[in-house]
């Protein structure tokens, strides 16, 4: 079983992205950050490595996507309420990035999302468990 996740996302500008996510609350590990890649510090055991392409491309033989054009993956993060998830993206649209998608109320989980700098889609939600309902 695994214990940690390492998100791997390519970056066209490292120092930009960190200024970026940095300004959402994000730290970054200084043991697995240079001019190439950072760690960027999701939770205790959930990271974001972020490469620039050229770095990016040292672990993949396919080509790299262009995340503003196309979707690869969607990045879900849960936080501690629905005031944090919309915090997060006020900072992301603050910081010059889009608002990806309008809030969405389902009554036991609320959802907003954005776009980074390089068009990769970020899903805030907040879920109350105990009003998921029951089937």
């Amino acid at each position: 079983m695994a214990t940690k996740i390492f998100v791997n996302l390519p970056v066209r500008d490292l120092k930009k992205s960190i200024v970026f996510f940095t300004k959402l609350g994000f730290t970054f590990n200084p043991q697995f950050t240079d001019d190439k890649a950072t760690c960027m510090i999701i939770g205790d055991n959930i990271f974001a490595m972020l490469l620039a392409e050229e770095r990016f491309r040292d672990f993949t033989r396919k080509p790299i996507s262009d995340a503003r054009k196309s979707t690869e993956v969607l990045l879900a993060l849960d936080a501690e309420s629905r005031e944090k998830v919309d915090e997060m993206v006020r900072n992301a649209a603050a910081a010059g990035r889009s608002i990806y998608t309008e809030p969405q109320d389902h009554g036991w989980m609320y959802t907003h999302s954005f776009a980074d700098l390089d068009g990769h889609q970020w899903e805030l939600l907040y879920m109350n468990e105990s009003a998921i309902p029951q089937n």
